[in-house]
């Protein structure tokens, strides 16, 4: 399941690098006590859509939003409870509408756009090696990382790829910065194969890692 929240246009200018500010509404909005916290895999979630830039940082368009989305529908029930008792967000933004969408009926091959970067990481040696689309295993990569998901939650792996989609030419690398932290991390249209089941997780817990941080969230 996802929830489209429509924004409230900010009072303040919000920051370039408003993903901690972002996070740590979510992390309100499902609260300390619970059984989610400090679990990850639970749910995935977009950064800000329709947004403009100026010279010192970003404005929200009349049309903004972003969703968040989870296999747990008690999770996003909490979190819309949550949201009804507390719209505020940061920067005079708060949430004005709740629209909720059912998981598509996918088929066996769907492509995807990205609503936040996908970070990617392995551990080599006693280093954490950051992989990006420029890498040539980038797809086995994202595709192996997706597959460990999917076993983890029992749904089975088998059959599924990721590739990055061979029609369009848009692909970019961005260096984000989460708590001091730098990760390198990859925008581009992606094409995932496999069961319904196994899109519709992709679907909901978006691809690679930290997806609970804001990265890796599919439209």
């Amino acid at each position: 399941m996802r929830v489209y929240l429509r924004l409230r246009r900010n009072i303040q200018t919000i920051p370039f690098n408003y993903q901690e500010l972002l996070t740590g509404t979510i992390h309100k909005w499902i609260g300390q006590d619970n059984e989610f916290h400090g679990e990850s895999g639970h749910y995935s979630f977009s950064w800000l859509q329709n947004t403009k830039a100026n010279k010192n940082g970003i404005d929200l368009k009349k049309d903004a939003y972003f969703f968040i989305s989870s296999r747990n529908e008690n999770l996003l029930k909490k979190i819309i409870k949550s949201i009804l008792e507390d719209p505020e967000m940061f920067n005079g933004i708060s949430v004005i509408d709740i629209q909720i969408q059912n998981i598509p009926e996918f088929t066996s091959s769907e492509n995807f756009l990205m609503a936040s970067p996908v970070l990617l990481k392995e551990k080599q040696d006693d280093e954490i090696r950051h992989i990006t689309l420029i890498d040539d295993d980038f797809e086995e990569a994202l595709t192996n990382n997706l597959k460990r998901k999917l076993d983890k939650v029992g749904i089975g792996s088998e059959g599924v790829i990721v590739n990055l989609d061979p029609e369009t030419s848009y692909r970019q690398t961005k260096l984000v910065s989460y708590k001091g932290i730098k990760n390198k991390t990859s925008l581009a249209p992606i094409t995932i194969m496999g069961t319904p089941e196994q899109i519709a997780f992709a679907w909901t817990n978006g691809l690679g890692n930290s997806t609970g941080i804001g990265f890796g969230a599919l439209k």
